[in-house]
């Protein structure tokens, strides 16, 4: 597949966008469920989305970052959807993420 860097560009943005819609309706899933399935969760996109633009120089808290991914304010999404984590979930995440 050959395309052009401006239509890659596009398509990724795209692809990014559907997967924050995703996740932002699927709040049944948790992010430490996401850290020991995949490696990363909603807060790991959010703060590869305030990394991307500290490098380009553009002003984002982190606070603003974690809007644009969870659809809301942080605080607000921990209040509505995070649930406890149970002692298996958190053995795995010691297992498997010791550093996050």
């Amino acid at each position: 597949m050959t395309i052009d860097d401006k239509t890659r560009t596009e398509l990724e943005a795209a692809v990014f966008r559907r997967l924050v819609e995703h996740l932002r309706t699927r709040t049944d899933v948790q992010n430490i469920d996401l850290m020991n399935l995949a490696g990363f969760c909603r807060n790991c996109l959010s703060n590869w989305m305030k990394e991307a633009a500290d490098g380009k120089g553009v002003a984002i808290s982190k606070d603003e970052s974690r809007e644009a991914v969870y659809g809301m304010p942080y605080e607000t999404w921990k209040s509505k959807f995070q649930g406890s984590a149970s002692p298996e979930q958190l053995e795995a995440m010691k297992k498997t993420h010791s550093g996050h």
